[in-house]
C-alpha cells in the first residue's frame, strides 16, 4: 500500500495467473463427474438434471451470500486481533461472534490473535464452537429459518463455553513460536472468476424463481441446463487447480475468494445430491428412512462427523439437512462440534489449542443435540 492509501493488488489488471500445483485426485474426481454427466441414457441424463439442481437452487445462492460478506468485510475491513486485545472483558463474546460469523475468517483470526498471545484459551474455544465454517453459507441459502435459530444458538454456546473454560481451565496451550500462512494470495482478478460469476446470476434468477413457484427453462435464449452446467463445470476446473487448500486469502478480492469457495462448497452439494439419489434410483435405499431407523445415534454421529478436518464433510452433513434426510438435531451437533477450515490453520498455528478446543465444544454439541433430540424431536425438520 502506497503513501495515499492506495493498494494496488487490489486493482490487479485483469489477468489469468497461473493454477495451482497439479492435484490427481481432484483431477481424477473432475473426470469422473464429466463421465457421469456424459453418459448415455437415464444416467447422464439425472446426473445433469441433478448438477443442474445442485447450482440453481445451492451454488448460486452461496455464491451471492460469499459476494455479500467478503464485500462487507472488504468495506469495512480493520484489525480485529488488535481489537480483541485491547479488550479483555468482552474477548469471549467477541471471538464467538467472529466465529458465529459465516466462513472461518473469524475463526483464523481469534486463533491467530491466541497464538500471538493477545486473546485467551477461552476465545479459541468459544470462537471454535460458535463458527460452523462455509456450511453456514449453503444453510443461510437453503434455509435461512435455520440459520436464524442455528448461529444464533451457537454464538451463544460459544460464549457459555469459553466463559466456562477461562473459569476452570488454567493449562496454557499457547505455542512458543511459529508462524503460519494461511492461504496463498492469489492476487488478481481472473477471467475464470468472472466467468463463474456470469453463470452465477442468471442462475440466481432462476433459483429465486424456483423459490416463487416460477419454472425458467431459458434466459434471453439460452436454456436454463446449459448456464448451470457451465456454471457446475466452470467451479470444478477453479476447484481443480485451485491454488487454495483450506480457505482464501482476506487479501484477495470478494470475487476471486467468491469463485474459489463457492466452487469448493459446490464439489460437496454436487456429491451429495448424487449420492442422495443414486441411492434412491439405482440402489434402492431410502436415505430418511434408513437414518431414521438410527435416530437416537444421529446426534453423536453429527459431532463425530465434526471431528473431521475442513468444511467438505460439514458441508455435506448441512445438504443432508436440507434434504430432510437428518433432522436438525444432527445439524446442531455436526455444526457446534465442528471447526472448519479454521481447524486447518489453528493446527498449524497452535495444535494443542486446536485439538483441546475441539474435544471442549464437542460437549455443548452433545447437551444441546440431545436436549433437541428427546425435548423437541420434530424442531425445524
Amino acid at each position: 500500500m502506497n503513501d495515499t492509501g492506495f493498494n494496488p493488488a487490489l486493482s490487479a489488471p485483469l489477468v489469468d495467473v497461473g493454477p495451482g500445483p497439479l492435484r490427481p485426485r481432484r483431477l481424477l474426481l473432475v473426470a469422473l463427474l464429466a463421465g457421469l454427466a456424459l453418459a448415455p441414457g437415464e444416467l447422464g441424463g439425472l446426473t445433469r438434471q441433478l448438477m443442474q439442481d445442485a447450482f440453481v437452487q445451492v451454488s448460486a445462492f452461496v455464491a451471492a451470500t460469499l459476494l455479500l460478506f467478503y464485500g462487507l468485510e472488504r468495506l469495512f475491513r480493520f484489525d480485529l486481533g488488535t481489537a480483541m486485545g485491547g479488550a479483555r472483558a468482552m474477548q469471549v463474546p467477541l471471538a464467538a461472534l467472529l466465529g458465529a460469523t459465516p466462513g472461518c475468517g473469524g475463526a483464523v483470526v481469534v486463533v491467530a490473535a491466541y497464538a500471538s498471545g493477545k486473546v485467551s484459551f477461552g476465545a479459541v474455544v468459544a470462537t471454535l464452537t460458535a463458527t460452523m465454517g462455509d456450511a453456514a453459507f449453503l444453510l443461510l441459502a437453503t434455509r435461512p429459518d435455520t440459520a436464524l435459530i442455528l448461529l444464533p444458538m451457537q454464538f451463544a454456546a460459544g460464549i457459555l463455553t469459553g466463559w466456562l473454560i477461562d473459569r476452570f481451565v488454567e493449562v496454557d496451550y499457547r505455542p512458543k513460536g511459529g508462524t503460519c500462512e494461511i492461504a496463498p494470495r492469489i492476487g488478481a482478478l481472473r477471467a475464470r472468476d468472472l466467468v463463474y460469476l456470469a453463470a452465477t446470476l442468471p442462475g440466481l434468477v432462476v433459483g429465486a424463481a424456483q423459490i416463487g413457484g416460477v419454472t425458467i427453462d431459458s434466459l434471453l435464449g439460452v436454456p436454463v441446463a446449459w448456464i448451470a452446467l457451465a456454471g457446475i463445470f466452470t467451479g470444478l476446473a477453479i476447484w481443480a487447480v485451485s491454488p487454495v487448500n483450506a480457505m482464501t486469502n482476506p487479501a484477495d478480492g470478494p470475487v476471486t475468494r467468491m469463485a474459489e469457495e463457492t466452487s469448493f462448497i459446490s464439489v460437496w452439494v454436487v456429491i451429495a445430491y448424487l449420492v442422495y439419489d443414486y441411492a434412491a434410483a439405482y440402489a434402492g435405499l431410502d436415505l430418511k428412512a434408513l437414518f431414521q431407523s438410527v435416530a437416537p445415534i444421529l446426534p453423536l454421529a453429527g459431532a463425530a462427523v465434526g471431528f473431521i478436518p475442513g468444511c467438505g464433510p460439514q458441508v455435506l452433513v448441512a445438504t443432508l439437512y436440507v434434504n430432510g434426510a437428518i433432522p436438525f438435531s444432527a445439524l446442531a451437533a455436526n455444526a457446534i462440534s465442528n471447526d472448519g477450515d479454521a481447524l486447518f490453520p489453528a493446527i498449524a498455528l497452535a495444535p494443542r489449542a486446536a485439538i483441546m478446543a475441539t474435544v471442549f465444544s464437542t460437549i455443548p454439541a452433545l447437551i444441546i443435540a440431545y436436549g433437541l433430540y428427546f425435548f423437541a424431536p420434530g424442531f425445524l425438520n
